[in-house]
Formats: C-alpha cells, sequence, structure tokens
C-alpha cells in the first residue's frame, strides 16, 4: 500500500520516528482520558446524569481547544518544544492522578471539571508544538507527507486508547479511576520517549530573540480580527460560506451526540454498562462513517464540486436523521451515526478544500485558527441548546426536527449560493 510505502521512507529519519513515538503516546492518552471523563459523568451508577452534566463535560474537552488555541503559537515560540513534550506530558500525568483521586473522593463537581480542564489546556499545547516541530526531524521534500501522515497516526492512536479504555472499563476494572490512572501512565510514557530527543533538535531559533509576549498576543489578535475581515470580501464569499455550513453542521452533530448519549444511558440498556457498551458501538460506527467519508469525498466532490458535495451531505442528512432517529430504536440509531459521520465528514474535508482554494496564502493560517474555533465553539453550544431540550430519558422529537431544519437550511442556503 501507498501509505504504508511512504511511512516507511519517513522513519528512516531518527528524529521523525521519536517525534512520531511522543505524538502517538501522547494523543493515545488522550483517548482514555476522554473517554474515562465520559463514562464518569454519564455512566457512573452513583451519579444522576442529565444532559447539563454533559454539556458541562464537552466544554471542558473542547473550549480550551478553542480559546488557547490560536494563542498557543505564541508561547511555542517562546519555548523549547522538546521541553513542552517533556513537562507537559509529566505535568498532565500528575493532573491525571488529580483527576482519579477526585472521582474516588467525595468533592463538588466543580473541582473534577477544573482538574480535567487542566489536563485538556495543556493538551493544546502539546499538540501545536508536535506540528511545529515537524520541519525540524524531515526535509523540506517530505514535509507534506509528514503533515498529512503524523496527525492521522495520531488521531488513530487517539481512537485506539478511546477503544482500550473502553474495554478495560467493561472487562478489567469497573472503575473509571484506574481508567483515568491508565491515561496518567501513557502520559508518563510519553515524557520519558521526549527525553529521548535532544533539547536543541525541535526549535524554536532564537537568535532575534522573540517579540515581548504582550504584543505577540495582541498580535495574534489582530491577526484573527484580519482574517475575518479578510473572509468578507467578495472573493473569499465562497470559503465564508462553507464555514457557515459547517459550523451549523457541527452543531447538529453536537446535539445529536448528546442525545445519543442520553439515551444510551437511560432508554437503551438495564445498566451502565449495557449503556456504556452501546455508546462505544455508537462512537465506533460513526466513526466507519468517517472512514467512508474519507475514501468517498475526493471522487464525489471532483465529479459534483465541494459546494455541491457539501449540499448532497446536508440533504442527505436532513431527509434520513428524522427517518432514522425518531423511532429512538438502538439498531436505527446506529445507522443514523454512521450516515451523520459521514456526511459531517464529507462536509468538513469539502469546506477544508474551499478554504485551502478560495484564502489567500498569506490568510490561510488564521482563517484555520478562526474555523478551529468555530468547530469547537459550535459544538459546545449544540449540547447547551440539547441540555435545555431533551427530557430524562433523552427522546426528544422537538430536537431532532429541529436539527434536520438546521440541515435542510444549509443545503438550501449552500443550493442558493452555488446558482449565483
Amino acid at each position: 500500500m501507498a501509505v504504508v510505502r511512504d511511512l516507511r521512507v519517513l522513519l528512516r529519519f531518527q528524529g521523525f520516528r521519536r517525534l512520531l513515538g511522543v505524538r502517538l503516546l501522547s494523543q493515545g492518552a488522550d483517548g482514555v482520558y476522554q473517554v474515562a471523563l465520559a463514562t464518569y459523568v454519564v455512566f457512573s451508577p452513583e451519579k444522576q446524569t442529565s444532559a447539563a452534566s454533559i454539556a458541562s463535560a464537552m466544554a471542558v474537552l473542547l473550549l480550551p481547544y478553542s480559546l488557547v488555541g490560536p494563542f498557543a503559537g505564541v508561547l511555542l515560540d517562546r519555548w523549547r518544544r522538546r521541553q513542552v513534550f517533556l513537562y507537559g506530558n509529566l505535568l498532565r500525568a500528575a493532573l491525571a492522578c488529580v483527576t482519579a483521586a477526585l472521582i474516588l473522593s467525595d468533592v463538588p463537581d466543580r473541582l473534577f471539571y477544573a482538574s480535567a480542564l487542566a489536563v485538556t489546556a495543556v493538551n493544546r499545547f502539546v499538540l501545536a508544538g508536535l506540528s511545529a516541530s515537524l520541519p525540524r526531524v524531515v526535509d523540506a521534500d517530505r514535509l507534506v507527507l509528514a503533515n498529512s501522515l503524523s496527525p492521522t497516526a495520531g488521531t488513530l492512536a487517539a481512537t485506539a486508547g478511546g477503544g482500550l479504555a473502553f474495554a478495560v472499563r467493561l472487562l478489567v476494572a469497573d472503575s473509571d479511576a484506574v481508567v483515568v490512572l491508565m491515561g496518567a501512565t501513557l502520559y508518563l510514557c510519553a515524557a520519558l520517549a521526549a527525553l529521548r530527543i535532544a533539547p536543541e533538535l525541535l526549535g524554536p531559533e532564537q537568535k532575534l530573540g522573540p517579540p515581548r509576549l504582550a504584543t505577540a498576543l495582541s498580535g495574534t489578535a489582530r491577526g484573527l480580527a484580519a482574517g475575518l475581515r479578510h473572509l468578507a470580501g467578495n472573493p473569499r464569499r465562497r470559503a465564508a460560506w462553507a464555514l457557515m455550513a459547517m459550523t451549523l453542521m457541527r452543531f447538529c452533530y453536537g446535539a445529536l451526540t448528546v442525545m445519543v448519549l442520553m439515551l444510551c444511558r437511560y432508554s437503551w440498556a438495564s445498566g451502565s454498562d449495557d449503556g456504556l457498551a452501546l455508546l462505544g458501538l455508537a462512537v465506533g460506527v460513526s466513526g466507519a462513517g468517517f472512514f467512508v467519508a474519507a475514501v468517498v469525498t475526493p471522487w464525489a466532490a471532483g465529479r459534483l464540486g465541494p459546494g455541491r458535495w457539501i449540499i448532497v451531505c446536508a440533504g442527505a442528512a436532513a431527509v434520513l436523521e428524522p427517518a432514522l432517529c425518531i423511532p429512538f430504536t438502538p439498531t436505527l440509531m446506529l445507522l443514523a451515526a454512521f450516515v451523520l459521520g459521514m456526511t459531517t465528514q464529507g462536509a468538513k474535508i469539502a469546506t477544508d478544500t474551499i478554504v485551502q482554494v478560495s484564502v489567500d496564502d498569506g490568510f490561510r493560517g488564521r482563517i484555520f485558527s478562526v474555523y478551529d474555533v468555530l468547530f469547537n465553539v459550535a459544538f459546545v453550544g449544540a449540547a447547551a441548546i440539547a441540555a435545555l431540550m431533551l427530557p430524562p430519558d433523552g427522546q426528544s422529537v422537538a430536537l431532532v426536527v429541529t436539527v434536520a431544519l438546521v440541515y435542510a437550511s444549509i443545503a438550501a442556503a449552500i443550493g442558493r449560493f452555488e446558482l449565483q
């Protein structure tokens, strides 16, 4: 396979191998920790889970990416990146141990969420540092290849970590604290793996010295504002419309995710372990939809154009989502998870393409930072709206219909723009 051949070429670079090892261990730990957090919030027998608590957990998991992300690079240009991986993962290992202790203790939920928030905030620096370090460990001719394969490998590691967490929780130890400690162990392993990298190898270069921190942070904020103004220009309107569509589709996916969590917890299972197994299956089926989208979208978007492919994805979701969801049965909902995973990821790939083609190179990084903020804030906002609409058992026809109308509005709006 071409992917295997390309990976073999990259693995000849010692620095790349060691950096990839840090990424796999770090993101594998992320997958374990995030599943442990979700299962503790949703499936602990002693907790009466509500949609509001699920929304709070999603905010903890995603808001650091949105709020810290655009500014992480400012600090990464001032610190040795190898030290970020070392001390960042050591810090996360310690904080994860604190999270495990809080799970075992009778403490207010706000302390638990504060600990989890700290872990995920540090994660933004580690992920940004991994991407910034790639040009230091591969040559220019293979940089695009490394940028393609390394994040993909990290995503697979996070997925594998989540699967391991589900398996441990169901088969080995009926304790979320044990799963969190397993994540802490992987964070520690990632820190130790970072020690194999020379401290100066990953940069940054400090020959001229970085600008003052306050100047750099204010410059980042002005850069994001300039990116938004750039999007408003007529030649970039296509990218703006695509970003709007993807933000709303992410909103829909987030609202339905909260609904599925509540259904798994209260409507479909006689016990918490049964509900957890159903949730793991739903996550896997949705992931399969993401994979199919990655295979199908290049061909479909090539034939129809990225804009029209977004219309197809949104239109299919508008029709199939209420048909599959309103019966509120596990089998049809799993099919809906596959369809919505495929349509959401298909639209995202098309949106990425439109932004890359439509936006000037000098603004592309800033636009993708804005994209990242919109993507995660939409998911958290959807969880908050779902918390207001969902009954305790998770069965809400009103939410399903509302989401279907949003999907239909996306298809209609993008269709009208494409016909102009």
